[in-house]
């Protein structure tokens, strides 16, 4: 077996025992539209006790989120993409004019790597002769990118968008079949819960316990919905 294929190998069984890009990229989008949404329904329930618009401003808010985080995860993937190539045309262009330059940069950085001065310069002339390689070499050593990392720009404008409008619909739930403030209630209720929920979910893409990260979830969704129901109370006095 090839030394690119054994490293393929190792690194596949590496990803399989990783949460798989999406599920970090679903989790993120469910955070922005339940955290959202239960601020805008909070701020919506101080000023009015009228369940129908608290009900028709959420939803409409989250349709609003779903679009904005859609239009922003294709954007920013978009850009990512674009700021990749950028740096694989430059890192071509400079070998291209200047070649042995970029040889004694690449050999420079090896060294720094822990190699002798002739084993970094070895591997470098090395590298250089393969000229595809060395614009990849290059551009991720030089430029810290690599042609893998490139994203799905509508991948991500789909996951981002529909993650989002679930998040959005979950504080919602509740005025669908109740009314008054019973709703209120059970809508801070369940938005809480599913703060929770989801803090301990993003622990399946970061270091935190899931005890810790759902407490701080849910934390942050007590302040929010505070702080947004006292700000539609104070409003509902001067508007």
């Amino acid at each position: 077996m090839s030394a690119s294929a054994r490293l393929d190998e190792l690194l596949g069984h590496e990803q399989k025992r990783k949460a798989p890009g999406w599920i970090g990229d679903a989790i993120y989008g469910v955070n922005d539209g339940l955290g959202a949404i239960f601020g805008i329904i909070a701020g919506v329930a101080g000023y009015t006790p009228n369940s129908h618009t608290i009900l028709v401003s959420g939803f409409f808010g989250a349709l609003a989120s779903t679009l904005s985080m859609g239009a922003g995860a294709w954007l920013a993937t978009k850009s990512e993409n674009e700021l990749m190539e950028k740096a694989i045309h430059e890192a071509k262009e400079s070998i291209q004019q200047h070649r042995d330059k970029e040889i004694e940069i690449l050999s420079l950085i090896y060294e720094t790597k822990g190699f002798t001065a002739d084993e970094a310069n070895e591997i470098a002339h090395r590298i250089a002769e393969d000229d595809e390689l060395f614009v990849k070499t290059m551009a991720q050593e030089k430029h810290g990118v690599h042609e893998a990392s490139r994203g799905n720009v509508w991948g991500s404008a789909i996951s981002g968008a529909i993650s989002t409008f679930i998040g959005g619909i979950v504080p919602l739930i509740p005025f669908f079949i109740m009314r008054g403030i019973g709703a209120v209630i059970a809508a801070a209720i369940v938005s809480l819960l599913a703060h929770f929920v989801v803090g301990a979910l993003k622990s399946l893409v970061t270091v935190r316990s899931w005890w810790s990260s759902g407490i701080e979830m849910t934390f942050a969704g007590v302040i929010v919905g505070v702080i947004s129901y006292l700000l539609g109370m104070f409003g509902s006095h001067i508007l």
